[in-house]
């Protein structure tokens, strides 16, 4: 397994360079990747961006938005934030996060902190919240990626995040504040980011048994280019969303919320987009379009469902589950 340390902190760069590991670095090796992010919300694939970021404290703050390449939730980055992400071969089975996130549990361990893997993709201490996961495949490929907040400034997370009631109630929490903790106080003998991010590094070194890989001029040249095309682009990062007639939201235990927006003509569906912080093995547009055309009522959408399965674009939803959203 190569190791990857990206020196840029700049949102935008860190996500394509992620990206281009994934397609075209030599699927022959594993990689692990340490980065930072200063001062970035990363919303999830199916995101609607707008609505959840606070755009007036986002803007007034300078706070980069930026579309990352799976699903799941948004997620507030600093420089007291540590990210790191896997990219190997896929296994049998889809979206195994305690396989990853079980290697930073020992290396918290390790340093006196007892964590554990908790819900459907997070990693908590004393039932607080301090890393959510996320992950993507493609081809056979698995990219696994999460945060470890050790230091992040928990008043901006909170204000610049629109995190919805029902999220929030689902945890039994009242605030986001309540869900959440950094690392830190928990460590026993304090230390500084810089210096945790060092024991970090060095304990997956020892536990992987990494080889350091030296990123090219030609890597990052492509890098770059990737950062141009996609990830620095307002399309790619909030995209345009009209106005629906139909607006549908549910949450589904172990699914996550999902949001169908739809235009409906003399009771035949006409449009349709999904958004949500669900995971996902297949695009939801691609369901969209099967379901375009097709009358909004239970026969005729089961008809139209039965040769797909409603958890191939919505990790663990039944198709019946699906019918009860869009005819709720």
């Amino acid at each position: 397994m190569y190791y990857i340390e990206s020196k840029s902190s700049d949102p935008c760069f860190n996500l394509a360079l992620e990206q281009y590991v994934f397609d075209s670095l030599s699927r022959s090796h594993s990689y692990f990747m340490l980065w930072q992010n200063d001062n970035a919300i990363i919303v999830g694939k199916h995101q609607n961006t707008v609505a959840e970021i606070n755009e007036g404290y986002v803007r007034e703050h300078e706070i980069r938005v930026v579309r990352r390449l799976s699903g799941g939730g948004a997620v507030y980055h600093d420089m007291g934030n540590i990210n790191f992400t896997f990219i190997v071969d896929k296994e049998s089975g889809l979206f195994d996060f305690s396989k990853f996130c079980m290697p930073l549990v020992r290396a918290l361990k390790s340093i006196g902190v007892e964590a554990e893997v908790n819900g459907r993709n997070d990693m908590t201490i004393d039932g607080r919240k301090f890393s959510g996961n996320s992950q993507y495949s493609k081809e056979g490929r698995t990219m696994h990626h999460g945060t470890v907040m050790y230091d992040s400034d928990l008043n901006t997370l909170e204000k610049a995040l629109n995190v919805s009631s029902d999220k929030i109630k689902s945890k039994g929490c009242r605030s986001v504040r309540s869900r959440v903790t950094n690392v830190r106080p928990y460590v026993k003998n304090d230390m500084e980011t810089e210096q945790f991010f060092k024991i970090l590094r060095d304990y997956m070194f020892r536990e992987n048994q990494l080889v350091l890989y030296e990123l090219t001029q030609k890597d990052l040249e492509a890098v770059e280019r990737l950062k141009k095309e996609r990830y620095g682009t307002w399309h790619w990062n909030y995209g345009f969303s009209p106005k629906y007639a139909v607006e549908k939201k549910r949450r589904i235990e172990g699914c996550g919320s999902i949001e169908v927006h739809m235009n409906v003509e003399h009771g035949v569906i006409t449009d349709m987009v999904f958004f949500g912080d669900y995971f996902s093995d297949t695009d939801s547009s691609s369901l969209s379009e099967l379901l375009k055309g097709c009358r909004l009522c239970r026969p005729d959408l089961s008809e139209r469902l039965k040769t797909v399965q409603a958890g191939r674009y919505f990790h663990n939803l039944t198709n019946e589950q699906l019918l009860d959203i869009l005819l709720q």
